[in-house]
């Protein structure tokens, strides 16, 4: 089991910034593949970003590129994603997973936190 917990999110205003952090415990996080995922009210759970166990490689959803950056540190445990130019359509309750490798779809990852809110205004 891996437990992931979320924080860092908040209300912002158009254009700010937020970074957001998921702290991993149980089975050694350097094993397993990284992904934020967000779903906004009345939508489906959509992907983000995603980051390999070793952080050498980064996958992002077209709506993200350029603004959003996905990151972790092995030695605290925690995958990060900092998130500038943020738009109301960035208003969504954000999840990290855990899962055996990169994937953009839910079914691809083993383990979730429980999410945090992110609210834009405009």
């Amino acid at each position: 089991q891996v437990q992931l917990v979320e924080s860092g999110g908040g209300l912002v205003q158009t254009g700010g910034s937020l970074r957001l952090s998921c702290a991993a415990s149980g089975r050694t996080f350097s094993n397993y593949a990284m992904g934020w995922f967000r779903q906004a009210p009345g939508k489906e759970r959509e992907f983000v970003a995603a980051i390999s166990w070793s952080g050498g490689s980064t996958y992002y959803a077209d709506s993200v590129k350029g603004r959003f950056t996905i990151s972790r540190d092995s030695a605290k445990n925690t995958v990060y994603l900092q998130m500038n130019s943020l738009k109301p359509d960035d208003t969504a309750v954000y999840y990290c997973a855990a899962g055996p490798h990169t994937g953009d779809m839910t079914n691809e990852y083993d383990f979730w936190g429980q999410g945090t809110q992110v609210t834009v205004s405009s």
